[in-house]
């Protein structure tokens, strides 16, 4: 019977060419990249893309794991950068197409205290983000990172990092402050 292997040993591996261990290393980290990319990018299609095309460049780029950090730090940050690019991408194409001139009026906001739709809400004042905070909040508040992680994978300082976040949960509560006023 074979000893069980640890990751690092399908890390060494999936290095000498074994897809097999690749395989492995993919299976045990797939939800969690796929639950990052999709709450960076809010859409499932661009999420599974995203997913994708990190795990392609961490095969690719396997070698350049040095591992300082643990893989899926590694892994994560990948996928961060990955989402950051494609979200550049999305936001150029959708700026080239947005037509200001056909925008309708807002419309009236109902009641936000019983807001059936504060789930929608909260998602699209995140999406509302510009990017360095949303990245930074989503890494933080949703993922569970440390700012001394954040910070080793956007390549920024730590302090930078807290700030950040500082500033998207300010933004987030200006955003939902007709919600709960209280915390505004």
């Amino acid at each position: 019977m074979e000893p069980r292997l640890t990751e690092a040993d399908y890390i060494e591996r999936a290095r000498a060419g074994d897809t097999g261990a690749f395989r492995r290393l993919y299976d045990l980290h797939v939800d969690r990249v796929y639950g990052l990319a999709y709450r960076m990018v809010g859409d499932d299609e661009m999420a599974r893309d995203i997913t994708q095309e990190a795990f392609f460049r961490v095969y690719r780029r396997l070698e350049q794991f040095r591992g300082d950090a643990a893989f899926s730090t590694w892994l994560h940050a990948v996928t961060t950068s990955v989402a950051l690019n494609e979200i550049r991408r999305v936001k150029r194409h959708r700026d080239r197409e947005r037509d200001l001139e056909t925008a309708g009026p807002l419309a009236a906001r109902p009641s936000q205290r019983s807001d059936p739709h504060l789930r929608d809400r909260v998602k699209a004042a995140v999406e509302s983000l510009p990017e360095i905070y949303r990245t930074v909040f989503v890494l933080h508040d949703v993922e569970g990172y440390n700012h001394g992680e954040i910070a080793r994978a956007l390549d920024v300082a730590e302090g930078t990092s807290k700030a950040r976040l500082s500033r998207a949960r300010a933004r987030l509560r200006d955003a939902l402050s007709d919600f709960a006023p209280e915390y505004a």
